[in-house]
């Protein structure tokens, strides 16, 4: 299991990581996004106002062949889309890169308004009717039927990497932390909140993609609404911050510099490359997810649903994403230390001590007295950690040793029991750390929302709960497509009877590994979508000048 470990993390080091200075699965993104920018005549601008048009229903013929709207189709993709990636992404963005990455989650989203519209009008171009009268489309369909069967085996590929995907990415890992968030705020016992979470999912998903529909046309305006408003609400008693926030953020995208506090990089690559990866990971464009769900969209014109599509980048990174950054920028919450009950054990701690042996299999000591290290150092997401306490008044400081063995695998130590100097043992620390991730975005909830009420955090708390269920249902349908494209019309019901399963066994286990490997199916799927898109490109140009030089489509409609 440990060489399996190893292997899943070397993958995703290859994947997503490698060369490290400008991942190559990055540039391979965003050279296509720029080149269908420039090959569509920046359609993402031009076309804008049309998929809004689109969007309403202006356009709506229920006898059109389809199973949703255009409307249902955008919020099954949305309610994928926008999730942790909005909450916890922007902020591991900011944490890492600096204030300055949210810039370039931006024009990541800009760029990917054009590739969701490529993707999203080809999978509608290519889509097949099922016997039942459903229809199915995606990367695998407009593979095999565009660019012919020689190209099954891409096909094939894509679909094996989705399936896996929408089981780990998509499910188990949404499961796990919903599950986390209502044991450590609430504790409720993770295998209660898989019960319930994993019998919700399997309640809408069990219905088919009308089913799907019909909830997140509800769900995903109402937790978009109701996220976004409380971050406005924010803004507005920090409206004096919200313009110099802004102007860190431009300013630290050219150059970055280190927080007080040694967050962010402090070098402009790395803020770039982790701000255009946060935005891939929120709003997938390119991923060949979102396709699988629109192409079941009723219309007979595939541009109908590709302007649609281009909104999704859009909602997701340009607003949603936007204010959770400027929320964490305004507030200065990104730049920290906050009271915080910890464990010390946990991954988020490093170690460092200053004196010791170097045998590696004899446990040793780092020292603390009156809550400060004093051979060593103590470091939450690499930045120092404030004075320890033993209690949650912070009134006494912590006098004692956290035992640390070095590891045999790696420069890391593994932290072993926490003791008092009179020897007794401790599970719970307290004291002021620098927060990453979602967390990080509780923290500036609370802050911004302090003025009118206590507990601002359980919004996002909230939010987290909502964005990670509708999560799941969306990408059942995605796995269950590429399920149908393997195994048949018949395994759908298998596959979705599987995937409430394991939502459940996700909610209860221990996923780092599943973790990475969802990452690893992920960028997979980009890959394999990308080449596609590109050996694609010229007939989504023929598409979209035949649409728009209609009659009834004039190039300024």
């Amino acid at each position: 299991m440990q060489t399996f470990d190893h292997i899943i993390e070397s993958l995703v080091d290859i994947i997503w990581g490698w060369p490290e200075a400008m991942p190559a699965m990055v540039v391979i993104l965003l050279a296509f996004g720029l080149y269908i920018t420039v090959r569509l005549g920046f359609i993402q601008i031009r076309k804008f106002t049309h998929g809004l048009k689109v969007v309403t229903g202006f356009y709506d013929d229920p006898d059109d062949e389809g199973d949703i709207n255009h409307f249902q189709a955008l919020t099954t993709a949305l309610s994928a889309t926008v999730g942790i990636g909005n909450i916890a992404g922007v902020a591991l963005a900011i944490h890492i890169g600096g204030p300055g990455a949210l810039f370039w989650m931006w024009i990541t989203a800009i760029f990917g308004m054009a590739i969701k519209y490529t993707e999203v009008t080809l999978a509608q171009e290519y889509r097949e009717t099922n016997p039942d009268g459903t229809v199915s489309g995606g990367p695998m369909y407009y593979i095999e039927r565009g660019l012919g069967s020689n190209w099954k085996w891409l096909a094939v590929a894509f679909s094996i990497s989705a399936a896996i995907c929408a089981f780990l990415t998509g499910n188990a890992v949404q499961a796990n932390t919903v599950a986390d968030v209502m044991q450590s705020d609430f504790q409720i016992s993770t295998w209660v909140t898989g019960l319930v979470t994993a019998s919700l999912v399997a309640a809408v998903i069990l219905g088919g993609i009308k089913r799907i529909g019909k909830v997140t046309s509800k769900l995903v305006p109402f937790m978009g609404v109701l996220y976004v408003a409380g971050a406005v609400v924010i803004l507005l008693l920090n409206y004096d911050q919200v313009l110099p926030a802004f102007g860190t953020i431009i300013s630290y995208a050219f150059n970055p510099m280190a927080g007080a506090l040694g967050v962010g990089s402090g070098t402009l690559m790395l803020t770039l490359s982790f701000g255009v990866q946060r935005g891939i990971f929120s709003n997938e464009a390119g991923q060949g997810s979102a396709p699988i769900a629109h192409s079941a969209a009723k219309t007979d014109e595939p541009v109908r649903e590709g302007v649609v599509a281009l909104l999704e980048p859009l909602i997701d990174t340009l607003i949603i994403c936007t204010m959770t950054g400027l929320v964490i920028v305004s507030t200065g919450a990104w730049d920290m230390q906050h009271k915080a009950a910890v464990n010390p054990a946990t991954d988020s701690f490093s170690y460092t001590l200053t004196e010791g042996t170097a045998n590696k299999s004899e446990v040793q000591s780092l020292y603390f007295s009156n809550g400060i290290p004093e051979n060593g150092t103590m470091e939450h997401y690499n930045a120092p950690v404030d004075t320890m306490f033993t209690d949650a008044n912070y009134s006494s400081p912590f006098t004692g040793r956290i035992e640390l063995t070095e590891s045999k695998n790696s420069d890391d130590y593994v932290v072993g029991d926490v003791y008092t100097k009179d020897g007794t043992e401790l599970s719970t620390l307290y004291g002021g750390v620098v927060e990453s991730g979602a967390p990080l975005t509780v923290r500036a909830f609370e802050i911004g929302l302090s003025p009118l009420f206590a507990g601002g955090g359980f919004l996002v708390t909230f939010a987290v709960l909502l964005f990670a269920i509708s999560t799941s249902i969306s990408w059942s349908y995605y796995g269950d497509r590429a399920a149908q494209y393997l195994f048949g019309f018949e395994s759908i019901f298998w596959y979705r009877l599987a995937f409430v399963a394991m939502h459940f066994f996700g909610a209860v286990a221990t996923l780092t590994t599943i973790w990475a490997f969802g990452d690893v199916m992920l960028g997979l799927m980009a890959f394999f979508n990308i080449v596609a898109l590109f050996a694609l490109s010229g007939k989504v140009y023929q598409i979209t000048k035949s649409y728009f030089n209609k009659e009834h489509e004039t190039p300024e409609s």
